[in-house]
């Protein structure tokens, strides 16, 4: 059947040649069109760790794409002005500037672009040289953001693609937007790419920073064809036949490219678009990294080198700070942090999200804990806080931290000057057994002295009892790393262990 249409075609298209009526774009549309989309997100890293990941491996994975074809679109769906340890001292410039030597086709902001607060975002994002879209994404006044878009069409060998981006919508609760505005990104992406269709959009495709249940609904709406997302950190890859959702994990460790053969038949009202996916991973451990992105980034890291390379003290017992310990149970490097911002600041409670300690790594007995240790651990640039609020907003508090225990969520607590016994079986809202503080029940009526970030008092990561307003906040410029740094100096070995601070039963 198909050397039958094929003959057919081609005899049709030789009557037409001959007559003098057939055009050369006319001819080109009938042939598949291979298109390219090549997706990060979540990179934080500058360069590789234990020879993977980094932008100078994935520049070669890009590069070597463009080469081989001009119908590559490289996305960037988010997550890389914050949190490193660089963008605790230039709050991700450096970041702008190693993209701008690896332009992508379209960038969209994840909650971490927002961490430094709504006037950094706009500076980093006026520095860009590469179009930013996120369609749901306002200023106060409900006005786009300068340099900002919500979606364009660009042509890749005759093939218009309506691209549209969106950022995460929940970002006021993870990051520090102010008084930006965030749509449901659902109905949002929906609308755009029905307009991008109208307009002649041959194929959609719509670029996020979303979360699973978020990805999920876009797939079921059939929101776009093609959909590109950040925020999860997975390597994943779902079609169902119909939609394509792509998330290429985090550090640039993967590379998704989704190869997408595009066929047009016919001309007006009969003229269709038919499309299929293919996926390549690249683990990069296998790439060599880009020699002229390798350079630029050398001469970050040796800046850094200058201020973080300092010993603050020895570890004496195991440290985990991956992402699955300091979000899922108490950690033993919980409970450091959290002693160190409780004792720091003279409370008589400490809370911390798990979210915030971010570095994934393991410490043996004997390493070294740095400064550079530190600020990986600790790189939101954080302040400490000391609130004073009821103890019923403290149980509050906890059961907030423990309600999305299932998903890993960062707002698990690390605790320090409590004890709580939890069921995670039970209901979110009423998963907290039993609190006490300095070794007596909690007094819900009573007042306690807990230490916290600026973060979480103003509700992030959903601590709204901590933001009470009635609580009155000790701010002040001291960040929470650096409470840290001058703890580990007068402890000079580091022995914290799981205790029993928060047992599940």
């Amino acid at each position: 059947m198909r050397a039958l249409f094929d003959r057919r075609s081609l005899l049709a298209a030789l009557s037409l040649a001959a007559a003098g009526v057939l055009s050369a774009p006319a001819a080109r549309a009938a042939d598949p069109v291979k298109l390219t989309f090549v997706l990060v997100n979540d990179i934080y890293k500058m360069n590789e760790d234990q020879g993977k990941g980094g932008i100078p491996r994935l520049a070669t994975v890009v590069k070597a794409e463009r080469a081989k074809s001009q119908n590559v679109v490289f996305a960037h769906a988010g997550d890389t002005l914050s949190p490193s340890l660089m963008s605790g001292f230039d709050q991700g410039q450096h970041m702008i500037s190693l993209f701008n030597a690896l332009p992508p086709d379209v960038f969209v902001p994840g909650n971490h672009e927002f961490d430094f607060g709504r006037e950094v975002y706009l500076k980093r994002m006026g520095e860009a040289k590469f179009p930013v879209l996120a369609a749901n994404l306002r200023d106060a006044d409900g006005s786009i953001l300068p340099g900002h878009k919500d979606s364009m069409i660009i042509e890749r060998d005759g093939i218009k693609i309506g691209i549209v981006g969106a950022t995460l919508e929940n970002t006021p609760a993870l990051s520090s937007p102010g008084p930006l505005k965030f749509a449901a990104t659902v109905a949002t992406v929906t609308a755009a790419t029905r307009a991008l269709k109208q307009q002649g959009a041959d194929i959609t495709l719509a670029v996020v920073h979303a979360d699973k249940q978020t990805g999920q609904a876009l797939m079921a709406a059939r929101a776009a064809d093609v959909i590109l997302s950040g925020h999860n950190h997975d390597l994943h890859i779902d079609y169902d036949g119909r939609t394509s959702l792509t998330e290429s994990g985090e550090d640039a460790d993967y590379v998704v490219a989704v190869d997408v053969t595009v066929t047009i038949k016919g001309e007006g009202s009969a003229r269709t678009v038919a499309w299929k996916p293919n996926y390549r991973i690249f683990d990069t451990q296998d790439v060599k990294p880009d020699p002229e992105l390798l350079e630029k980034v050398k001469v970050f890291e040796t800046e850094l080198s200058k201020e973080l390379d300092v010993d603050v003290a020895t570890v004496g017992a195991p440290l985990d700070s991956r992402s699955a310990t300091v979000r899922g149970g108490e950690a033993a490097i919980g409970n450091f942090i959290a002693d160190a911002l409780r004792i720091q600041n003279e409370a008589e409670v400490a809370i911390v999200n798990g979210g915030g300690i971010r570095a994934n790594k393991e410490y043996k007995p004997g390493d070294k804990l740095t400064r550079r240790n530190i600020l990986a651990e600790l790189p939101f640039g954080n302040k400490s806080v000391v609130t004073r609020v009821t103890g019923r907003a403290i149980r509050a508090a906890l059961e907030n931290g423990f309600s999305q225990v299932e998903q890993r969520a960062g707002r698990f607590p690390q605790v320090s000057g409590l004890k709580v016994v939890a069921d995670f079986k039970a209901p979110a809202g009423s998963r907290v057994v039993s609190i006490e503080i300095g070794g007596k029940p909690i007094d819900e009526q009573k007042t306690y002295s807990v230490a916290t970030n600026d973060f979480m008092v103003r509700g992030g990561d959903g601590y709204t009892s901590l933001a009470d307003p009635s609580a009155t906040g000790d701010t002040g410029d001291k960040l929470i790393a650096n409470d840290v740094m001058v703890y580990a100096r007068k402890l000079g070995s580091v022995t914290a262990a799981v205790e029993g601070r928060i047992t599940v039963r």
